[in-house]
Formats: C-alpha cells, structure tokens, sequence
C-alpha cells in the first residue's frame, strides 16, 4: 500500500516543486512588467488560454519567462555530492517532451505545467504514469520503472534516515508490480495504474 501511495505521491511533489519555481518566476516577471509592456506573445495564445488552467496574463508572463530560461548547474549538486538528480531530471524531461522531438516548446511546457499544477487527479495520474513509461509504448515493464525508482533514490542521495538498503529499488518494484499488475502480465497499463491508484486514495481517504 505504501509503495503506491508513494507512486500516487510522485505526481503532487513534480507539482508541488514546479509550483515554487513558477511562484518565484511569476513574481520575478511581474516586478519587471510593472516597468514594462509585454513584448513576447506566442502564437495562438487564445487557443492555449482554451486548452489550459492559465489565463491570457499568465500565459504572457509563463512565455516572457520560457524565452527568457538560463539553464545552469544547480549549487546542489556541489553542496551536496552524494545526491544526483541527474537522471530523474532527465526523465522528467523526458515527460515535457510529448512529442519526442528532444526540444520542449512552450506549448507543450505550459500544457503540463497546467496538469501538475491545475489539472483534476485523473489527468495527474495520466501524466504520472507517462513519466514511468519511459519508452512510451503504453506500459510500464521493470525496467522502465527500475530506471526511474533508481533515479529517485539516486536523487534522494545515500546518507538517507533511516539509511536505505542496497537491494531497496528492486524491492519497490517488486511490490510495484504485484500490487499494480492486475492481469500479473509483466506489465502495467493505463488502466492498471489508475485503478489502483485511486483504491489507495479512496482507502486513505484522499481528496
């Protein structure tokens, strides 16, 4: 039950941490548009107010931002050596990029920053289980979920309390599977993952 009330967490903390840095970005941008007008306007901003939670002035400000994003290496990594966010990072880029062309455009940025942030649980859960499916063929095998508990263990660093076991990852997954995989087909759907997920949230009573 812990495993996937952890799996059903994975989602709420992406949002939770994307929320922060959208908070911080948003009151950044706004300080500089009460000096300015906003120049940057992507096309069909109407249509994207359509398809997301975000209203036009957001969307302004989330482009002013994205055109504007520096990439750098995190102070983290340096003050904390054996915590490697490497991987997920890569992975949760992964899941921005939907079209799998190694670029995120703003389109497709702003539309998952609406799930995380604004969308109802089914679509945070969809969105959950695009992350695990690494290869994108519409199942979750072992290896793909291998892949990402080693990342998040990885980014959860080694001198974890109370400290964590070497064969921890294998056995989260092990537990993954027998409480997901329904059909006990060696992998998991959609459907799968939904249904379970919502049977530890209506067993936790979670909103």
């Amino acid at each position: 039950m812990n495993v996937i009330h952890n799996v059903l967490n994975t989602s709420t903390k992406v949002a939770i941490k994307v929320n922060i840095s959208m908070s911080f970005l948003l009151d950044k941008i706004e300080d500089e548009l009460e000096m300015t007008t906003v120049c940057y306007r992507p096309e069909g901003l109407e249509q994207l107010e359509a398809q997301t939670n975000f209203t036009k002035r957001e969307l302004q400000v989330l482009y002013r931002g994205f055109k504007n994003c520096i990439f750098y290496y995190h102070p983290s990594a340096v003050q904390y050596p054996n915590y490697s966010p490497v991987m997920y990072a890569h992975y949760l880029f992964n899941a921005f990029d939907t079209a799998q062309t190694g670029s995120v455009k703003f389109e497709g940025f702003v539309m998952a920053l609406s799930t995380l942030l604004r969308g109802t649980v089914h679509e945070k859960l969809r969105w959950t289980f695009n992350l695990y499916d690494i290869n994108k063929d519409g199942y979750i095998n072992k290896e793909e979920m291998m892949d990402i508990v080693k990342a998040i263990y990885d980014m959860m660093g080694k001198y974890t309390y109370p400290v964590l076991k070497q064969d921890a990852p294998r056995l989260h997954v092990e537990v993954f599977f027998q409480k997901m995989d329904k059909n006990k087909d060696g992998v998991v759907t959609l459907d799968e993952f939904i249904e379970s997920c919502q049977e530890v949230r209506t067993f936790l009573l979670l909103p």
